[in-house]
């Protein structure tokens, strides 16, 4: 079953399906030895890998096995990173999460706002009843962003990568549907005219 790539919008972001434009910036953010130190995989050196990204996003959707989306800011159409769910098993109804955001947008709330979308449209697209992450345990900064989001955490995978050549664990994370709580949009204020 092909899946179609969901375009959310968020107040400050707008969701949408990989192009060959963003071969560049992909291959900025993948390239970042800063960034990927906490992936089970080293840092990009072949612009080329970023091509063959781009092309596995689309073969991902045709298959069915998940999404992939890359993320802009909505005031100036800034390349912020990507979200994904993959594994989508329908069976099950589940899938995993993950994300990746440039240096210059961490701090800002982008990774918590983009899965927010992302996971409402799985839960109502897919029917989705467990949605899981995995993260290295010393990638603090992911898991407070899937613990704002609602997912609680559930174990540690004892050593299961290796990371610049260290071996690390990962901690597993979980969200029901049952748990899953949309983000409140936040209201304007009432103005009174006089």
């Amino acid at each position: 079953m092909t899946l179609t790539t969901p375009t959310p919008h968020t107040a400050r972001l707008r969701l949408r399906p990989f192009t060959d434009a963003d071969a560049d910036p992909l291959y900025a953010l993948h390239s970042s030895t800063h960034v990927m130190r906490y992936w089970d995989s080293p840092p990009w050196t072949d612009r080329a890998r970023a091509e063959r990204f781009v092309t596995m996003c689309r073969t991902m959707a045709d298959e069915g096995t998940g999404v992939r989306v890359a993320i802009d800011r909505a005031s100036d159409g800034a390349f912020v990173g990507w979200c994904v769910l993959t594994e989508w098993n329908p069976d099950y109804r589940s899938a995993s999460l993950g994300y990746c955001l440039t240096e210059a947008m961490w701090g800002h709330g982008y990774a918590t706002e983009a899965a927010h979308a992302l996971l409402q449209w799985a839960f109502d697209t897919l029917d989705l009843h467990r949605i899981q992450a995995e993260t290295d345990t010393r990638n603090m900064a992911s898991a407070r962003v899937l613990e704002k989001i609602g997912f609680a955490r559930e174990g540690t995978l004892r050593e299961n990568c290796v990371v610049n050549g260290d071996v690390s664990d990962s901690w597993v994370f979980g969200l029901l549907r049952r748990e899953w709580r949309p983000p409140v949009v936040p209201i304007p204020a009432h103005t009174e005219r006089r």
